[in-house]
C-alpha cells in the first residue's frame, strides 16, 4: 500500500467482484467452506437471517484464499497501474477481511472501503459511503453491473467493466462513461467445454451390456440404452460443474486446469452453481422415464460423484478405487436400464482395467507436477515421489483385466453366448498390447490428463478397438 501525491484527478473507486476480479468473492468463498466442511451449508440460512454482511464476515472467517491465484481482469488491473499519482481505492461489498489481502497483494490501492459485518456495503449504500468520503460528483467510479447504476449516480465519471452495451446506455445516463471494457470469454463454447461434453464419451459404457447380451437389434433395448446414456450425461455434467466449483483452488495450481472456465474466470460461478443441481435432477428424471430402477443407479452414481468432489479424492487410494468403481457404475447402470442380468465376468473385468485407468490419470497429473517443479499435487494426496509406486499398480491392474478376460474366455458362460469362443483369445494379446503401450506412452508424457479421453481419440487405441470388434462378431 502506498500514498501517493495529490493530484487533479479524482479518486479512482473500483469495485471487486466482476470488475477487478473476473469472480465474485462471496460465491468462492463459501464454495471453498463448502468444500471443506460441507454440513455447513445448513448454517448459511441462519447467518443470513442477521443480514448478508453478517453472512459474509461468518464465511470469511471460516475459509483462506489466496489472492495470489485469483482471476483478474488484466485490463483493470493495467488501468490501476497506468495511474500511480492517483489516489485508488477499493470499494467493494466483499468482506474487508477478503479484500484487504486482494489489495495488498496487487499493491496499487491506497484505500480499502469493504462491508465489516454489520454494514453490506453495495448499491446505495455504498454510494452514500462515497458520497461522504469524497463529495458529490468528487470520485469515478468502476463497476460492473446494474446495481452498480446507484454508485454511477453520484459518480463524476464511470467505468464499465466486464458488461454489455445496455448497462453502459443507462451508466452513461447517470454520469460521463470515460471507458467501457465489455465481458471477454462465456458463449456457448465455453459453456460447452465446462459441462464436458467431449466426456459423455465415458458414458458410451452404458452400451456395454447391450452389446455383450448380443441384444444390439431390440428396438425397445436400443431406446432405453440411449435414454440412459443421455441421463448418465446430464448428471455427469452437473457432476463436472460442481467438480469444478468445488476444486477452484487446486485447479488453479495445475498446468492446465488453470485454464478451465471457472477456475479462469470466464463464466460466473453463481450461474454455474444454479445449473449443477438443475443437470443433475434432469438426468435422474429421464433415468426415472427409462426404467425407476436405473434412477436408482443414478442415484448412487451421484452420491458417490459427489462423495468424491467433496472429501474422498483426497485419500490416497481410496479415490482412484472410486473413480473405477464410477466407471463400473456406468456399466450396471447398462445393465439395469435394458433389464438384463448382471454379468459377474464383466464386472470383474471393468474393476480391474478402469483401476488401470484411474491410477493412470494420477500418474499423468504427478507427472506434470513434476515437470512444473512441484513436490505434490495440490487438493490430492500424492507426492511426486508416489509415480514410481502408481505406474506398478497401475499396470498390474491392467494386466489383471486381462487375466479376467482370459478365465472368462475359458468358462462355461463364453461357451452359451458365443459359437466360435476360442476366437476370443485373440483378444487377450490385444488387450495385453494396449494396456503396455498406454502406460508407456504416459510414462514417456505423451498423454492427456484423462486416458479414457485418451483412448477414445488415439488412433493405435482405435485399432486396438476395431480389432476387438471385429474378433467378437466373429466369435459369435
Amino acid at each position: 500500500m502506498q500514498t501517493p501525491p495529490d493530484n487533479a484527478l479524482p479518486p479512482l473507486c473500483v469495485d471487486l467482484d466482476g470488475t477487478l476480479l473476473r469472480s465474485d468473492l462471496l460465491v468462492e468463498s463459501t464454495l471453498v467452506m463448502l468444500a471443506q466442511r460441507p454440513w455447513l451449508l445448513f448454517l448459511l440460512p441462519v447467518w443470513l437471517l442477521r443480514g448478508k454482511a453478517h453472512l459474509k464476515r461468518q464465511i470469511a472467517s471460516r475459509v483462506a484464499i489466496d489472492p495470489a491465484n485469483l482471476p483478474y481482469d488484466e485490463r483493470v488491473v493495467a488501468l490501476l497501474r497506468a495511474q500511480p499519482g492517483r489516489r485508488r481505492v477499493l470499494c467493494t461489498a466483499s468482506d474487508e477481511s477478503l479484500a484487504r489481502p486482494v489489495a495488498e497483494h496487487l499493491g496499487c490501492f491506497d484505500e480499502v472501503i469493504a462491508s465489516d459485518g454489520q454494514r453490506n456495503l453495495a448499491g446505495s449504500r455504498k454510494a452514500e459511503v462515497l458520497v461522504q468520503r469524497f463529495g458529490e460528483r468528487g470520485f469515478d467510479y468502476a463497476g460492473n453491473g446494474p446495481i452498480d447504476l446507484g454508485v454511477w449516480a453520484h459518480a463524476r465519471g464511470a467505468l464499465v467493466v466486464n458488461a454489455g452495451n445496455a448497462l453502459a446506455t443507462a451508466a452513461a445516463r447517470r454520469c460521463e462513461v470515460l471507458d467501457h471494457l465489455p465481458r471477454t470469454g462465456g458463449g456457448l463454447r465455453v459453456w460447452l467445454r465446462a459441462l464436458r461434453v467431449h466426456q459423455w464419451l465415458k458414458n458410451l459404457l452404458v452400451f456395454v451390456p447391450l452389446l455383450a447380451s448380443h441384444r444390439m437389434f431390440e428396438t425397445q433395448a436400443v431406446i432405453a440404452a440411449v435414454a440412459g446414456f443421455i441421463a448418465f450425461g446430464l448428471c455427469a455434467s452437473g457432476v463436472y460443474l460442481l467438480n469444478d466449483l468445488l476444486d477452484l483452488p487446486s485447479d488453479r495450481q495445475h498446468p492446465r486446469k488453470r485454464l478451465r472456465p471457472f477456475a479462469a474466470g470466464t463464466l460466473p460461478l453463481l450461474q454455474g452453481a444454479v445449473l449443477a443441481p438443475l443437470l443433475a435432477l434432469a438426468g435422474l428424471a429421464l433415468a426415472w422415464w427409462a426404467e425407476p430402477k436405473f434412477a436408482g443407479v443414478l442415484a448412487v452414481y451421484y452420491a458417490l460423484t459427489l462423495g468424491y468432489s467433496l472429501r474422498l479424492k483426497r485419500v490416497v487410494m481410496l479415490d482412484v478405487i472410486l473413480l473405477a468403481a464410477l466407471y463400473t457404475v456406468r456399466i450396471i447402470g447398462g445393465t439395469v436400464v435394458i433389464g438384463a442380468v448382471l454379468s459377474f465376468w464383466l464386472l470383474a473385468f471393468s474393476m480391474f482395467i478402469f483401476l488401470s485407468l484411474a491410477l493412470l490419470k494420477r500418474y499423468v497429473e504427478l507427472a506434470a507436477m513434476l515437470g512444473e517443479g512441484k513436490i505434490s499435487a495440490a487438493g490430492r494426496g500424492y507426492a511426486v515421489d508416489d509415480l514410481p509406486l502408481l505406474q506398478s499398480l497401475g499396470s498390474a491392474a491392467g494386466y489383471l483385466a486381462v487375466l479376467v478376460l482370459a478365465l472368462y474366455i475359458n468358462s462355461p458362460d463364453s461357451i452359451t453366448l458365443y459359437q466360435h469362443p476360442q476366437v476370443l483369445w485373440l483378444l487377450c494379446p490385444l488387450m495385453l498390447y494396449w494396456v503396455s503401450r498406454t502406460w508407456v506412452v504416459a510414462h514417456r508424457g505423451g498423454m492427456d490428463d484423462d486416458p479414457v479421453v485418451f483412448a477414445a481419440t488415439d488412433r493405435v487405441s482405435q485399432v486396438v478397438g476395431v480389432l476387438c470388434a471385429v474378433i467378437a462378431l466373429w466369435a459369435i
